[in-house]
């Protein structure tokens, strides 16, 4: 595929060349006009792996999607125009991991392959751990129903890093439910093998702190809706981050920038 590094910008097809932007990339890129139709993609024998993987591909979406889904009121000051694509490539990885099924219909276990998603950063570009560095624990009950994010007393001018104009910051802990997923021959579509667990979540805010005084000993609890109980087909993700605020008289503007969450725990 190539990029067009000129002057000359522009989206459409040219004789044979297509020209177009890919979300999240610099510039402009190029490439030839062709390739098989759409039917014989979906029925011709010389097709079957490229059906496989996109079979394989669709349910890793879908998959990473619940993640996104469970957190949906933070994605949007939390995450780059890239983390859908970054959790894909991640359930990807899982999917690989089952030698149970065969190609194309193999599970996204996630539930034992848990280690693949502790680390997440949902915004490559703001890791938690350049932001904020003070000293914490996180823990889970043994129902895997609720978690504890504690930080003791500490100073916030050594220990956060704010961006310019921030007078305030919250603490953020948070706990959200996937599945396992597993294709489904009468649906023909892979599906949560624990429907009514995927996507539940809870998450909690630490009250507004100073960035300008002590801050004192903070624990940030989480829990899922009474009656929740999670089953061995499910992971519970636990979540922490920090997002900024300016204060202008008794108001908290939330801060476009800065902002960051990163996946601490999956139990």
């Amino acid at each position: 595929m190539a990029r067009q590094k000129g002057v000359l910008k522009y989206v459409g097809t040219l004789g044979d060349v297509r020209h177009f932007k890919i979300k999240g990339q610099e510039g402009y890129f190029a490439g030839m006009v062709g390739g098989p139709s759409g039917e014989q993609v979906l029925t011709a024998p010389e097709f079957e792996r490229t059906r496989e993987n996109m079979n394989e591909f669709g349910a890793c979406a879908k998959a990473g999607k619940s993640v996104r889904t469970g957190l949906s009121q933070l994605m949007k000051q939390m995450s780059d125009t890239q983390v859908a694509g970054r959790l894909t490539a991640i359930m990807k990885k899982i999917n690989l991991e089952d030698q149970t099924e065969a190609r194309g219909y193999r599970k996204i276990e996630i539930s034992s392959q848990r280690n693949y998603l502790i680390g997440f950063e949902f915004d490559k570009n703001t890791s938690l751990n350049g932001i904020f560095n003070a000293p914490f624990t996180v823990s889970h009950g043994a129902g895997r129903d609720t978690a504890d994010f504690d930080i003791p007393a500490f100073n916030p001018a050594n220990l956060v890093n704010a961006p310019a104009g921030a007078t305030h910051f919250r603490l953020i802990n948070t706990i959200s439910v996937v599945s396992d997923f597993e294709y489904n021959a009468t649906t023909n579509s892979y599906e949560p093998m624990d429907a009514p667990l995927n996507e539940v979540s809870d998450v909690q805010f630490s009250g507004f702190l100073d960035l300008y005084a002590a801050a004192p000993a903070t624990t940030v609890t989480a829990a899922l809706p009474a009656g929740t109980v999670p089953t061995a087909n499910v992971t519970v993700l636990q979540c922490i981050g920090i997002e900024f605020y300016q204060q202008v008289g008794p108001n908290y503007y939330l801060f476009a920038t800065g902002n960051c969450l990163k996946v601490q725990d999956a139990f």
